[in-house]
Order: structure tokens, then sequence, then C-alpha cells
């Protein structure tokens, strides 16, 4: 069997970094030199990423990483379709980091609200404001109960405990995870 788990979150959050990082095939890219001067960054994402993890068996999950410009939405929806969960990632060095999560609950409501999600908040460490707990509370007064954790995406271990933690959400939505895998 053949799962698909979505990662998205602003440009510069990184969905394909974390997506290299867990991937047991070279990972696919749609990276294009950036011209866009208010994204600090020399490649961004056009199309999307892939990659791929196994899992006991022969059974597959495939990662799928989505544009973060707002101007690919489009896209979203096409890779959200047959999609198991959602990774959903912010960037704290961003300004505005927090309000940022609201257009990607917007854009991913329909998979959120039929499977499962989590947020993991990069670059917490050296930037400490909005806390953990401002994104919870942003997702609560937006109907969104999802972990949301602190995470390296260049750490294969961090990117797998997302992967975990979006399971461990479905299995709580479900009752088991066994109609799954």
């Amino acid at each position: 069997m053949e799962y698909k788990i979505v990662f998205a979150g602003v440009t510069g959050a990184g969905k394909t970094t974390a997506i290299g990082s867990v991937s047991e095939i070279d990972p696919v890219r749609t990276d294009v030199r950036n011209h866009d001067a208010s994204l600090a960054k020399e490649f961004t994402t056009v199309g999307l990423d892939y990659g791929e993890v196994a899992l006991e068996g022969s059974d597959r999950l495939r990662l799928y990483g989505t544009p973060g410009q707002t101007r690919f939405e489009f896209m979203w929806r096409i890779v959200s379709q047959g999609a198991l969960g959602l990774v959903l990632l912010a960037d704290n060095s961003q300004d505005g980091a927090l309000d940022a999560i609201d257009t990607y609950i917007d854009g991913f409501s329909e998979l959120i609200d039929r499977t499962a999600c989590v947020i993991g908040v990069g670059r917490s460490e050296s930037h400490s404001e909005p806390g953990l707990d401002d994104y919870a509370d942003r997702l609560a007064e937006r109907g969104v109960i999802c972990p949301v954790v602190p995470v390296d995406v260049r750490r294969r271990s961090d990117v797998l405990m997302l992967l975990d933690l979006l399971l461990t959400q479905l299995e709580m939505k479900t009752g088991t995870t066994d109609e799954l895998f």
C-alpha cells in the first residue's frame, strides 16, 4: 500500500529540507532560482517536492511538499487529494509567523477536517516569540486541535517525530491504525 502525507507552510519554513532529511530515495525537487526580493532565499519550490519512507512490508509513505506562496494555492488542493494527513511547518524567525498559520489552516481545511494535522515550529530556539502556546491557542480559536512542537527540519529524528505524531492523531480519530497500515 502507498500512503500520502502533505508538507505545507510558508516559503522558507523547511518543507524541502524536511522531506530530504527523511526520504529514503533522492528527493524530487522543483526548485527554481528565486526572483522575489521579499523572500530571503536563493531557490524556491514552484511545483512540489517528493520523497519516500519505507514502512513494514512493501508499504510506502509518500511525502509531498507544496509551494509556500499563496499564488500556488491551486497546487495545495491537487496535492491534498487522497492524503492521509498534513504536516504544517512554521518559521518562527519570520515576521507574522503566527498569522501566517491562518492562511494554511484555511487552504488545507478540508484535509485537516478529514484527516489529521501536526504543526512543527522551526527556529523557535533562536526566536521564542510567538511561543508554542500561542500557536496552540490560535489553532483552538479556529477549531483545530493538533500537536504543536518545536522542530529542526534538518534533523531526521525531528521530522520522524512529526510523522509519528501525525499517525498518532490519525489513530485517535479512527481508533486504530490497522485500517491505515
